[in-house]
């Protein structure tokens, strides 16, 4: 059952990325419904603009979505946690023409924090596959421990092969990230850095699983921060949201309470960002990477 409702969802993933969708001619319809009434609409509305006035630009000088087919396409890839190794095992393929085995349920899948034991058999089925990897560290993982999970992890040192995900809560980012920042740099390491602002910001209120959303804004502010101080590359963010207009994470714009939890609660798992704050988010990290690039020191998060 989970295989093919994960087949279900890559091929209609597969046919909006491909199908028209992607049009950036159609950015002023992709949100319509999600943002109409958000605090955020506004500033979407007028970033829309700027995108459909260069469209419109491109047009008047011969590039179109017809010549260009990176205009009205896009690349999709997934991704998840190999936490059940039946499963990834079931679906595991040697390629023909290079002899290399590939997890062929994810393009990249990753180590959980909890299943990184550098001799047990997460990292041992991970070292043996060719797929691009994650692993997450959390707040237990020294500097010397992810030298050695890295080693195992990718020998050769590729790039690209590894990317880091950095989960330790809003409050704990500055204790750990940069002393693992400054092991890999030292020894040389090429690996991406990616953010989880998620699962280290889980608490219980109400009754409820949830995550405030100045946590998860403050994680990922002092994410950046503490990249910009080691001179190294902030590479991305790991979070979970939907569309939906749940009242899974307390916080936002619209300042969800914990006693509104129970209104719209639908997750099955871990509470997600709704569409207004995972908008929201989109912002700020949008705009920590133009002062990133500008070369100016991040601005204090306020979270309405």
């Amino acid at each position: 059952m989970a295989y093919r409702q994960s087949a279900a969802t890559l091929n209609l993933l597969r046919a909006f990325a491909q199908g028209g969708f992607a049009n950036l001619e159609n950015v002023h319809k992709w949100m319509l419904g999600f943002v109409a009434d958000s605090p955020q609409a506004e500033r979407y509305q007028a970033l829309a603009t700027r995108i459909s006035e260069t469209i419109d630009f491109m047009r008047a000088v011969g590039i179109t979505g017809d010549s260009h087919p990176a205009l009205r396409e896009t690349d999709f890839y997934t991704s998840h946690e190999a936490l059940l190794l039946g499963y990834e095992e079931a679906l595991t393929r040697i390629d023909s023409t290079s002899g290399d085995w590939y997890a062929t349920s994810g393009h990249m899948i990753w180590i959980g924090d909890r299943t990184r034991q550098p001799d047990h058999a997460h990292i041992e089925y991970c070292r043996g596959i060719k797929n691009p990897l994650g692993l997450k560290c959390g707040p237990s993982l020294t500097p010397d421990g992810l030298i050695e999970l890295i080693d195992l992890l990718n020998p050769e040192n590729e790039p690209g092969r590894l990317t880091l995900i950095a989960r330790f809560g809003a409050d704990k980012v500055g204790d750990h990230l940069p002393k693992l920042v400054r092991a890999v740099q030292k020894e040389g390491r090429k690996v991406v850095w990616s953010c989880d602002p998620m699962h280290g910001n889980t608490i219980t209120a109400a009754g409820y699983k949830t995550r405030p959303f100045d946590r998860i804004l403050k994680e990922v502010q002092s994410f950046f921060e503490v990249h910009r101080a080691e001179g190294s590359h902030p590479g991305g963010i790991h979070i979970e949201m939907t569309g939906k207009n749940v009242t899974e994470c307390t916080g936002g714009a619209r300042a969800i309470r914990d006693e509104e939890l129970q209104d719209r609660y639908h997750t099955h798992c871990d509470p997600r960002l709704n569409a207004d704050q995972a908008i929201e988010l989109a912002f700020l990290v949008a705009d920590l990477l133009k002062r990133k690039n500008a070369g100016e020191a991040p601005r204090q998060v306020v979270n309405g």
